[in-house]
């Protein structure tokens, strides 16, 4: 074969190989944009804000909270979501547990996160403690168009002591996308704690997701996370997922991990799925755009976050604290991610 034949066959091929590339890329999804839910325990930063009940975490309170403590929640944190995105971090990282925005820009410009050019949204919520709601994302992939924070109709903002929920219409890859993002009222004290409040708040989400419907003919694409302090079955949940106005049902990713008895956290020897992740049903129908399935959502568990639990058998996320007692560890929740795919 001559050299000019050689070379048109291997034209022929290479032209061959990039069109199936793109057939293939068309039938599975060209692009992967990868979220992150996290509840971080407590990431408070050493100094003393008058506004909120931060005292246990500083140098001398009683969790004995200082700089050296607060690097390495910071490191760890980076080298967790570095390892999330097997290198290329996720697009969307939200929080639950953080104080202030300082704590983020130390996160995203005091550590290698800074190449990645991460963007950062957050507000102070009316939390007594002053942990807050909250999010990353990559400016060269998501453009954000507008945020809030919402509360229950019911209150006014001085009567509302516990984190408010974020809203965030975002764009991504040409499509428009709804994150609501929540840490609802905790169940210390018992299951029945807060369940009222959590209720009001699961109400008030339903209300939000059936306006955006409305106002969306084609669809809407809402992706609704959180540590919810409340599991898949329970009616909160329920409540916040069954058909509301536009007589949609949302999704709910979660229920299968918690049936086959996995979990973001461990109480007393048994796992919990607490932080869920629910979707609307526009992200599995879309034949067009941003998409998923039921089996994008994963709870991030390796080696490194895990602990051999001293009490009861098996491992526990390990976490920076056990009670009262410093363990250097990374938080008392795993993280769940879920990815997005373009067709």
């Amino acid at each position: 074969m001559s050299n000019c034949a050689f070379s048109k066959l291997t034209g022929i091929i290479m032209v061959f190989l990039f069109v199936l590339n793109k057939m293939f890329a068309q039938e599975t999804g060209s692009e992967t944009f990868r979220f992150m839910f996290y509840n971080v325990e407590n990431l408070f930063d050493i100094y003393d804000d008058k506004l909120i009940n931060d005292n246990d975490f500083l140098p001398g309170g009683l969790m004995r909270w200082n700089k050296t403590r607060y690097d390495k929640k910071i490191s760890s944190l980076y080298k967790t979501i570095i390892a999330a995105g097997e290198w290329n971090p996720p697009v969307v990282v939200a929080f639950y547990e953080v104080e202030n925005s300082n704590v983020l820009k130390d996160l995203v410009y005091g550590t290698y996160l800074s190449k990645f050019e991460y963007g950062i949204v957050h507000e102070n919520s009316p939390d007594l403690r002053g942990i807050d709601v909250c999010l990353i994302y990559r400016k060269n992939y998501v453009r954000i168009v507008k945020y809030q924070y919402w509360i229950p109709s019911q209150f006014v903002k001085n009567d509302f002591t516990t984190r408010s929920i974020l809203y965030c219409k975002m764009i991504i890859s040409a499509d428009t996308l709804h994150l609501i993002v929540n840490h609802w009222p905790s169940r210390r004290g018992g299951v029945l704690a807060g369940e009222d409040l959590r209720m009001k708040i699961a109400e008030m989400i339903r209300v939000k997701v059936d306006s955006i419907n409305k106002n969306t003919p084609a669809g809407a694409r809402i992706i609704i996370s959180g540590d919810f302090n409340s599991t898949p079955d329970d009616q909160e949940i329920a409540k916040l997922i069954a058909p509301g106005g536009t007589g949609e049902s949302l999704v709910n990713l979660s229920d299968s991990l918690a049936d086959a008895g996995f979990g973001t956290y461990r109480y007393m020897g048994t796992w919990e799925m607490l932080d869920q992740v629910i979707i609307s049903q526009k992200l599995l129908t879309s034949e067009h755009g941003a998409y998923t399935n039921l089996t994008q959502l994963i709870i991030f568990k390796p080696d490194f976050l895990l602990r051999k639990d001293p009490v009861y058998p098996g491992f526990s996320p390990f976490s920076t604290y056990r009670g009262f007692k410093y363990q250097g560890g990374y938080s008392d929740h795993l993280p769940v991610l879920l990815d997005l795919k373009i067709r």
